[in-house]
């Protein structure tokens, strides 16, 4: 039996939270241990209830990334996901240099949400993908001279996969993840290497390790 992933909300809007915990308690796989609206109601799940995922939202009182500083400074191992509406640059690279596993916008869908968590409860992470591609490119020309330095571990391991051929599909079964999760992932990859298609995807690798072995 799968050992349902726990998870908390803090979010100050009410029917929000409300939405997202009702949306994942229907799925079969996750466990709300607890929910909030402010920093210091963050940190206080964090540190009583030890969800494997956290959820914070960035502009709820107190600050949501003060809120993500100030919980991984006592406990550096909690998982984080920001979900928000922002889409500033400096938000999202101010959460993922501060240590959180995701930057999630809030217009995603309650599955797609879902499949996110369970890939970051793995030990994944996850950047919207629009935002994931405007980092890259306001990065510098170092992240375009080698885009693959963007890619997480996961990522790599899912392209080395799909340039062999495997279908998302088989790449789920081979790495124990839900096909959505690989079609996530792929998504990720193309942004990052600015790709359209798989096939340019594994092309990109090809050229990369041929690189490599110079």
């Amino acid at each position: 039996m799968t050992v349902a992933i726990t998870l908390a909300v803090v979010d100050d809007h009410p029917l929000f939270r409300e939405g997202v915990i009702r949306s994942l308690t229907e799925m079969d796989g996750f466990s709300i241990v607890g929910e909030g609206s402010s920093k210091e109601d963050a940190l206080r799940i964090a540190v009583q209830q030890r969800p494997d995922i956290l959820l914070l939202d960035i502009s709820m009182p107190g600050g949501g990334l003060d809120a993500l500083s100030l919980i991984l400074g006592q406990i550096p191992d909690q998982k984080i996901v920001m979900l928000t509406v922002s889409e500033a640059s400096d938000d999202v690279m101010t959460a993922l240099k501060s240590g959180a596993k995701g930057y999630v916008l809030k217009g995603v869908g309650s599955r797609t949400l879902a499949d996110i968590l369970r890939g970051i409860a793995a030990g994944d992470s996850y950047v919207a993908p629009t935002l994931s591609a405007r980092l890259i490119s306001e990065n510098g020309t170092g992240s375009r001279a080698n885009p693959f330095s963007a890619l997480t571990d996961r990522e790599r391991e899912v392209l080395e996969l799909a340039s062999a051929g495997l279908s998302n599909k088989h790449i789920g079964l081979k790495l124990d993840l839900h096909e959505k999760t690989i079609k996530h992932h792929m998504t990720q990859i193309f942004a990052k290497l600015e790709v359209s298609n798989r096939t340019e995807a594994a092309m990109a690798f090809r050229d990369e390790l041929e690189k490599r072995r110079q």
